[in-house]
């Protein structure tokens, strides 16, 4: 005889089977839930208010004359983009964005191809020395050696006024190597040992083995220094004074700050866009990046640092 196929379970089948064994939970593990959740709402209204906020405050018209609680439920048919016209129009605006996106990308490569090395060597506990190197590394974190002695540093280096001093001197971050040390710590030790058998320098373990297992740790750490970096103001304030050089940062301090804004938008342009307006509009597109980089992101975040953190 012929063995019978197995008959499709209906929805309704599946249904039941999913209830059968589903966990049942108690009175207080559904109150803690309960109260999870409602944390979760309150935090993302507070997030979303202010967000919402300035992004409808950014297409508000120069001819409205509601309150500023009737603009952010302002109809979409009555917004405006003069003043984003106004900034993208403005070549200082243009130049701040590209210097920005410049110290984002450099300072991003050379602290990752700063960072891994180092993690990966303190990361190698039979190394001689190696607890020697490991107090080098933690030392400047504990102790801050302050502005001055710093800002003499980069200017004997001849790093002031290039783009370069505002992520060189924080280019590996101790807290973010020690996160990436801990990573490859958890990296099974049998796979090193074994590309060492076959005669694999120190440098090809690094590339063959570890970097490959690494990508959520990479991504992760990348993502770190890329938020620092792009909201970089101090440094980029401390040594960079020529003004064709600041970036997004100073630029927007500036407009925030400012009375007028006849130095940063052209006055036909300032006509048609209220200052409210610009001053919105210009917070929202220096947060375009991050947005649009952290949901690419966001799946190797957790795993990153999670895994990152096991052995701290």
């Amino acid at each position: 005889m012929e063995d019978k196929k197995p008959r499709a379970m209906t929805r309704r089948e599946i249904r039941k089977a999913d209830r059968a064994t589903a966990v049942r939970l108690s009175g207080a593990d559904k109150g803690f839930n309960l109260v999870i959740d409602s944390f979760l709402w309150i935090t993302l209204i507070v997030i979303s208010i202010p967000m919402w906020s300035t992004i409808t405050l950014s297409f508000r018209p120069n001819t409205f004359l509601g309150s500023y609680f009737d603009g952010m439920f302002l109809a979409p048919w009555k917004w405006s983009l003069a003043a984003y016209k106004a900034l993208l129009g403005n070549r200082g605006f243009l130049l701040a964005f590209s210097n920005s996106f410049k110290i984002l990308a450099l300072g991003v490569s050379s602290a990752l191809l700063l960072t891994i090395p180092l993690a990966y060597v303190m990361s190698i506990k039979s190394l001689p020395g190696h607890k020697v190197l490991v107090m080098i590394v933690l030392i400047p974190y504990i102790f801050n050696v302050g502005i001055i002695p710093s800002y003499l540093l980069v200017a004997k280096l001849c790093l002031t006024n290039h783009l370069a001093a505002v992520f060189i001197p924080t280019a590996v971050g101790t807290y973010n190597c020690l996160i990436m040390r801990s990573f490859f710590e958890g990296i099974p030790n049998e796979l090193k040992e074994s590309a060492r058998i076959d005669g694999c320098s120190e440098i090809r373990v690094l590339i063959s083995i570890v970097l490959p297992l690494s990508k959520a740790i990479i991504m992760t750490i990348g993502l770190y220094y890329g938020v620092s970096f792009w909201n970089d103001f101090f440094h980029a304030m401390l040594y960079l004074t020529d003004n064709k050089l600041q970036p997004l940062p100073i630029l927007l301090r500036n407009i925030l700050m400012a009375s007028g804004m006849n130095e940063y938008v052209e006055a036909s342009a300032f006509g048609e866009a209220p200052i409210e307006a610009i001053k919105a509009a210009s917070v929202f597109m220096s947060a375009i990046p991050m947005i649009i980089a952290y949901p690419m992101i966001q799946k190797y975040f957790t795993k990153g640092t999670l895994l990152g953190s096991v052995k701290g």
